[in-house]
C-alpha cells in the first residue's frame, strides 16, 4: 500500500473513531460501547509492539488505558486528534507499568528526555498531560500540529506534512518555533 492510501485510511479510521466518541460522548451508549472495542484492537497492537517481551501484561496495560481513557473521557477536546490524545494517555499507562516492573528500556517514546518526566513523582504523568494540554492549546496550529505528531505521536516529519498539509520544512519550523514557545510559557515569559 502506498504512502498516500496509508494515510487516508490512517485519516479514515481517526475520523470512524472519533465519531463514535463523539456520539458517545452526547449520550450513544452503544457508540461508545463500539468506540471501546475497536480502540482496544488499535491499541492491542500499539502496546504489543512496546511490550514484546513481556506480552503476559499486554490486556492488564489495556485495560489501565481502556480505564484511563473512559475516566478521562469529558477532558476530551473534540476538535483535537483523537489519535494523538490516546496516544498520549496509553503511553503514560505503559510508562506507569514499566516503571513499576523496573523495565524503562521497552519504553518507546520519541521524546528526547522521557526518562526525566516519568521519573517525576506517581500523579505527575496525569498531571502533565493535562498541563501539557492546556499549553498546547495556545500555540497556533502550525506550531502545535508538528509537535502533537512527531514529538507526541512519533510520526515521520513527512507524514505529518501529508497530514496537516504543511510543507516538510514548516513542519521542522513549527516545531522548533514550537518549542521555545512552549518553553517561554513555561518560565512564564
Amino acid at each position: 500500500m502506498d504512502r498516500t492510501k496509508q494515510s487516508e485510511l490512517l485519516r479514515s479510521r481517526e475520523a470512524a473513531l472519533q465519531g463514535l466518541l463523539v456520539a458517545g460522548l452526547d449520550g450513544d451508549a452503544q457508540a461508545y460501547r463500539l468506540f471501546l472495542q475497536q480502540l482496544s484492537g488499535h491499541l492491542r497492537g500499539f502496546l504489543r509492539k512496546r511490550l514484546y517481551s513481556r506480552s503476559d501484561d499486554l490486556e492488564d496495560v489495556l485495560q489501565e488505558v481502556l480505564l484511563a481513557v473512559h475516566n478521562a473521557r469529558q477532558s476530551y477536546q473534540r476538535d483535537q486528534p483523537l489519535t494523538a490524545w490516546v496516544q498520549a494517555i496509553a503511553r503514560y499507562k505503559l510508562a506507569d507499568h514499566l516503571r513499576g516492573q523496573g523495565r524503562r528500556d521497552a519504553l518507546n517514546d520519541p521524546l528526547e528526555d522521557s526518562d526525566e518526566l516519568f521519573a517525576q513523582e506517581q500523579q505527575a504523568p496525569a498531571q502533565a498531560q493535562r498541563d501539557l494540554g492546556k499549553l498546547l492549546q495556545q500555540l497556533p496550529d502550525k506550531q502545535r500540529l508538528p509537535i502533537v505528531h512527531v514529538k507526541l505521536e512519533g510520526l515521520s516529519v513527512e507524514e505529518t506534512a501529508h497530514l496537516t498539509g504543511l510543507s516538510g520544512s514548516a513542519v521542522k519550523v513549527g516545531i522548533h518555533r514550537g518549542l521555545k514557545a512552549l518553553a517561554a510559557l513555561i518560565r512564564g515569559t
